[in-house]
Protein backbone atom coordinates (compact mmCIF):
# COMPACT_ATOMS: atom_id res chain seq x y z
CA UNK A 1 0.00 0.00 0.00
CA UNK A 2 1.41 3.89 -0.94
CA UNK A 3 1.74 6.24 1.53
CA UNK A 4 -1.33 7.93 2.80
CA UNK A 5 -1.48 10.44 5.60
CA UNK A 6 -3.88 10.60 8.82
CA UNK A 7 -6.14 13.14 6.92
CA UNK A 8 -8.58 12.24 9.58
CA UNK A 9 -6.47 13.74 12.05
CA UNK A 10 -5.36 16.72 9.78
CA UNK A 11 -8.81 17.84 8.64
CA UNK A 12 -10.39 18.87 12.09
CA UNK A 13 -11.08 22.44 12.63
CA UNK A 14 -9.06 22.87 16.41
CA UNK A 15 -6.76 20.16 15.82
CA UNK A 16 -3.52 20.51 17.56
CA UNK A 17 -0.15 18.89 16.08
CA UNK A 18 3.32 20.32 17.73
CA UNK A 19 7.08 18.81 16.80
CA UNK A 20 10.55 20.28 18.04
CA UNK A 21 9.99 23.89 16.60
CA UNK A 22 6.40 24.61 18.70
CA UNK A 23 2.87 24.26 17.85
CA UNK A 24 0.10 24.39 15.22
CA UNK A 25 -3.33 24.68 15.27
CA UNK A 26 -5.72 23.79 12.47
CA UNK A 27 -8.55 26.30 11.27
CA UNK A 28 -10.86 25.94 7.92
CA UNK A 29 -11.84 28.47 5.78
CA UNK A 30 -13.89 28.18 3.10
CA UNK A 31 -12.40 29.68 -0.16
CA UNK A 32 -15.23 29.52 -2.84
CA UNK A 33 -16.97 27.38 -5.30
CA UNK A 34 -14.89 25.38 -7.66
CA UNK A 35 -16.40 25.26 -11.28
CA UNK A 36 -15.99 21.86 -12.78
CA UNK A 37 -17.55 21.95 -16.55
CA UNK A 38 -16.06 18.19 -17.42
CA UNK A 39 -16.28 17.13 -14.06
CA UNK A 40 -12.86 15.91 -14.21
CA UNK A 41 -10.35 17.27 -11.58
CA UNK A 42 -6.53 18.30 -12.03
CA UNK A 43 -4.08 18.80 -9.20
CA UNK A 44 -0.99 20.91 -10.02
CA UNK A 45 0.93 24.43 -9.53
CA UNK A 46 -1.02 26.13 -12.00
CA UNK A 47 1.51 29.04 -12.78
CA UNK A 48 4.15 26.18 -13.38
CA UNK A 49 2.55 23.29 -15.02
CA UNK A 50 -1.13 24.35 -16.16
CA UNK A 51 -1.27 21.73 -18.71
CA UNK A 52 -1.13 18.52 -15.94
CA UNK A 53 -3.05 15.44 -16.80
CA UNK A 54 -6.71 15.52 -14.70
CA UNK A 55 -7.06 12.77 -12.30
CA UNK A 56 -8.87 8.93 -13.53
CA UNK A 57 -11.59 9.92 -11.41
CA UNK A 58 -14.16 12.13 -12.55
CA UNK A 59 -17.00 13.55 -10.56
CA UNK A 60 -20.39 15.24 -11.53
CA UNK A 61 -19.64 18.36 -13.18
CA UNK A 62 -21.13 21.46 -11.50
CA UNK A 63 -20.13 24.01 -8.78
CA UNK A 64 -18.13 22.15 -6.00
CA UNK A 65 -16.72 24.53 -2.67
CA UNK A 66 -13.25 24.26 -2.04
CA UNK A 67 -11.89 24.45 1.97
CA UNK A 68 -8.26 25.64 2.97
CA UNK A 69 -7.32 24.04 5.75
CA UNK A 70 -4.86 26.43 7.31
CA UNK A 71 -2.20 25.40 10.22
CA UNK A 72 -1.53 28.26 13.02
CA UNK A 73 2.00 28.61 13.34
CA UNK A 74 2.40 28.62 17.33
CA UNK A 75 5.23 29.53 19.68
CA UNK A 76 4.55 29.88 23.79
CA UNK A 77 0.73 29.48 22.15
CA UNK A 78 1.57 33.15 19.84
CA UNK A 79 1.01 32.98 16.36
CA UNK A 80 4.17 33.42 14.65
CA UNK A 81 3.18 32.67 10.90
CA UNK A 82 0.27 30.72 9.16
CA UNK A 83 0.86 27.54 6.10
CA UNK A 84 -1.88 26.33 4.12
CA UNK A 85 -2.17 22.21 5.55
CA UNK A 86 -4.17 20.98 2.86
CA UNK A 87 -6.70 22.00 0.06
CA UNK A 88 -10.24 20.29 -0.27
CA UNK A 89 -12.41 20.32 -2.92
CA UNK A 90 -15.39 19.05 -1.15
CA UNK A 91 -17.92 16.99 -3.47
CA UNK A 92 -20.56 15.26 -1.35
CA UNK A 93 -21.42 15.97 2.61
CA UNK A 94 -21.34 12.02 3.27
CA UNK A 95 -18.89 10.79 5.77
CA UNK A 96 -15.57 9.92 4.67
CA UNK A 97 -14.86 6.23 5.19
CA UNK A 98 -11.85 5.83 3.56
CA UNK A 99 -8.90 7.46 1.21
CA UNK A 100 -7.36 6.48 -1.45
CA UNK A 101 -3.94 8.16 -3.57
CA UNK A 102 -5.62 10.20 -6.60
CA UNK A 103 -3.71 9.24 -9.92
CA UNK A 104 -3.26 10.83 -13.14
CA UNK A 105 -2.87 9.52 -16.80
CA UNK A 106 -0.67 5.95 -16.21
CA UNK A 107 0.30 6.16 -12.73
CA UNK A 108 -0.13 2.86 -11.02
CA UNK A 109 -0.07 2.58 -6.92
CA UNK A 110 1.04 -1.05 -7.38
CA UNK A 111 4.23 0.02 -8.44
CA UNK A 112 4.62 2.43 -4.88
CA UNK A 113 6.59 1.17 -2.08
CA UNK A 114 4.96 1.82 1.39
CA UNK A 115 6.35 5.12 2.24
CA UNK A 116 5.61 6.32 -1.51
CA UNK A 117 3.15 8.60 -3.20
CA UNK A 118 2.07 10.76 -6.49
CA UNK A 119 1.95 14.31 -6.86
CA UNK A 120 2.25 16.77 -8.50
CA UNK A 121 5.66 19.23 -8.78
CA UNK A 122 5.23 23.00 -7.36
CA UNK A 123 7.93 25.34 -8.46
CA UNK A 124 5.73 28.66 -7.87
CA UNK A 125 4.33 28.35 -4.24
CA UNK A 126 0.85 27.50 -5.59
CA UNK A 127 -1.50 25.31 -6.00
CA UNK A 128 -4.84 24.38 -7.36
CA UNK A 129 -7.61 21.47 -7.92
CA UNK A 130 -9.26 23.08 -10.92
CA UNK A 131 -10.78 21.87 -14.14
CA UNK A 132 -8.55 21.21 -17.18
CA UNK A 133 -11.18 23.36 -19.00
CA UNK A 134 -9.58 26.79 -16.94
CA UNK A 135 -5.64 24.99 -16.96
CA UNK A 136 -6.50 25.24 -20.51
CA UNK A 137 -7.27 29.23 -20.67
CA UNK A 138 -4.19 29.45 -18.82
CA UNK A 139 -1.43 27.43 -20.77
CA UNK A 140 -2.43 30.27 -23.43
CA UNK A 141 -1.59 33.35 -21.11
CA UNK A 142 1.92 35.15 -21.56
CA UNK A 143 3.46 35.30 -18.33
CA UNK A 144 2.76 39.47 -17.77
CA UNK A 145 -1.18 37.98 -17.81
CA UNK A 146 -0.75 35.36 -15.44
CA UNK A 147 1.97 37.53 -12.86
CA UNK A 148 -0.84 40.29 -12.92
CA UNK A 149 -3.62 38.00 -11.65
CA UNK A 150 -2.02 35.55 -9.74
CA UNK A 151 1.24 36.83 -8.35
CA UNK A 152 -0.09 40.84 -7.60
CA UNK A 153 2.28 43.20 -5.86
CA UNK A 154 -0.03 43.10 -2.78
CA UNK A 155 -2.20 40.07 -2.29
CA UNK A 156 -5.80 40.34 -1.00
CA UNK A 157 -6.25 40.36 2.84
CA UNK A 158 -7.08 36.96 3.74
CA UNK A 159 -6.28 34.26 6.67
CA UNK A 160 -5.37 31.82 3.91
CA UNK A 161 -2.07 32.61 2.44
CA UNK A 162 -1.76 32.98 -1.15
CA UNK A 163 -5.54 32.89 -1.81
CA UNK A 164 -6.25 34.22 -5.45
CA UNK A 165 -9.50 33.54 -7.49
CA UNK A 166 -10.25 34.10 -10.76
CA UNK A 167 -12.33 32.68 -13.48
CA UNK A 168 -10.87 32.16 -16.71
CA UNK A 169 -13.46 30.59 -19.13
CA UNK A 170 -16.14 33.25 -19.14
CA UNK A 171 -18.15 30.24 -20.83
CA UNK A 172 -18.34 27.85 -18.56
CA UNK A 173 -17.56 29.93 -15.42
CA UNK A 174 -14.51 27.38 -14.74
CA UNK A 175 -12.09 28.98 -12.72
CA UNK A 176 -9.24 28.41 -10.37
CA UNK A 177 -8.45 28.74 -7.12
CA UNK A 178 -4.97 28.72 -5.83
CA UNK A 179 -3.50 28.53 -2.55
CA UNK A 180 0.48 28.84 -0.97
CA UNK A 181 1.37 25.58 -0.88
CA UNK A 182 2.71 24.62 3.03
CA UNK A 183 6.22 25.82 3.14
CA UNK A 184 6.58 25.97 -0.09
CA UNK A 185 8.00 24.10 -3.85
CA UNK A 186 8.24 20.48 -3.46
CA UNK A 187 5.62 17.52 -4.62
CA UNK A 188 2.75 17.46 -3.06
CA UNK A 189 -0.32 13.85 -3.18
CA UNK A 190 -3.65 14.38 -3.51
CA UNK A 191 -5.99 11.82 -1.94
CA UNK A 192 -9.68 10.84 -2.78
CA UNK A 193 -11.89 10.80 0.06
CA UNK A 194 -15.05 7.92 -0.26
CA UNK A 195 -18.26 7.71 1.27
CA UNK A 196 -19.06 3.82 3.09
CA UNK A 197 -21.33 3.09 -0.90
CA UNK A 198 -17.71 4.15 -2.73
CA UNK A 199 -18.81 7.38 -3.39
CA UNK A 200 -16.51 10.40 -3.58
CA UNK A 201 -16.23 12.28 -1.03
CA UNK A 202 -13.48 14.70 -1.41
CA UNK A 203 -10.26 15.49 -3.14
CA UNK A 204 -7.71 16.56 -0.81
CA UNK A 205 -3.85 17.64 -1.25
CA UNK A 206 -1.74 17.47 1.70
CA UNK A 207 1.10 19.95 2.00
CA UNK A 208 2.74 18.44 4.69
CA UNK A 209 2.55 20.99 7.07
CA UNK A 210 2.08 19.40 9.94
CA UNK A 211 4.36 16.66 11.54
CA UNK A 212 3.27 12.93 11.83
Amino acid sequence: MPYTPDLDRLLTPGARFTDQHGGYLIEVHPVGDVVLPTGQVVGCDPLVCPEAEPFTVAVPPGRHPARAWVAVVLREDAEVDRRVAALELVVSDEPTTRWELAVAGDQDVATLGADDYFGYGVDAGAGTLADPTALAVLEDWDEDRVEEVFIPTELPASPVPGLITAVLDEATGANVVTVATGWGDGCYGTWIGRAADGRVTSFVTDFMVVPE
